[in-house]
């Protein structure tokens, strides 16, 4: 099965599941719920219209599609942002030893997290303030 999508910053996209990925698994071998489920119910619970992560997770998002209709739920609009990269060309992520973001100042995290993905410094006062600031600076809108 084809399935065409549309990225705010990748642009149109497609994946034919049938060959690229075939069968995924939706309940693992320990009983529990799959990734690839589990977040798309989770995302149609939450009400979710829109879905930014990194890049590296944009092939996931054809699978999510099918479910999302075999489930009769929305599909969200997608963003892959571009990847955070260390010095050796690594991506930045627990896995590969990054240092955790300091959370003590989550509206300074944010800043500098905008400054990394290319936003402009954005006026705010508080966290929902800068949120709402991001989204309207964002430059893949």
């Amino acid at each position: 099965m084809v399935v065409d999508w549309l990225d705010r910053r990748l642009g149109p996209q497609q994946q034919d599941v049938t060959h690229e990925v075939g069968d995924f698994v939706l309940r693992r071998a320990d009983g529990q719920t799959a990734y690839q489920l589990a977040v798309v119910v989770d995302d149609a619970a939450q009400g979710i219209t829109h879905v930014v992560r990194g890049e590296d997770l944009a092939d996931n998002t054809p699978r999510q599609i099918l479910l999302q209709r075999a489930l009769g739920v929305a599909t969200p609009a997608y963003l892959h942002t571009p990847l955070v990269l260390a010095a050796d060309g690594q991506k930045l992520s627990k896995q590969n030893g990054a240092e955790a973001v300091d959370l003590s100042d989550p509206l300074a995290a944010l800043r500098r997290a905008g400054a990394v993905l290319g936003l402009p410094a954005l006026p705010a006062a508080t966290v929902n303030d800068w949120l709402t600031a991001a989204v309207q600076a964002w430059p893949w809108r």
